[in-house]
């Protein structure tokens, strides 16, 4: 049977191959979001329609209403895209993990070493 630890004792989690990659995990949470962010749209338009039924809101304040808040909240997810997209790379950076560009930049290095290797072959 286990010990239980001790107090201050640190406790690793038992690495397992059916846990999702961090990759899986940030790919769960962008589709969530996104998924919540189309049912805020849907609401969002429902309440306004919901308005203009009962004639709190003229359809055509309606819309501008709609149009606003959709602008208001593609700014918003823009910043936040952004703020994902630093965090990621921060991320990368401290697993040493090569970004797409460091990627291409080594595949043209390989591209024109390999010209210069058959040009040499052929002299």
């Amino acid at each position: 049977m286990p010990s239980k630890p001790k107090v201050g004792e640190t406790v690793e989690e038992p690495k397992d191959k059916d846990q999702p990659s961090m990759f899986e995990a940030l790919r769960r949470v962008l589709l969530a979001t996104i998924g919540a962010a189309a049912i805020a749209q849907d609401e969002v338009e429902a309440l306004v329609d919901r308005l203009v039924e009962r004639g709190e809101l003229a359809e055509k304040d309606g819309k501008k209403l709609v149009r606003e808040v959709m602008e208001k909240r593609k700014g918003r997810a823009t910043k936040v895209e952004d703020e994902i997209n630093k965090h990621v790379e921060s991320v990368l950076n401290r697993m040493n993990i090569p970004s797409k560009a460091d990627v291409e930049a080594l595949s043209q290095k390989i591209a024109a070493l390999s010209k210069k290797i058959d040009e040499l072959k052929k002299s």
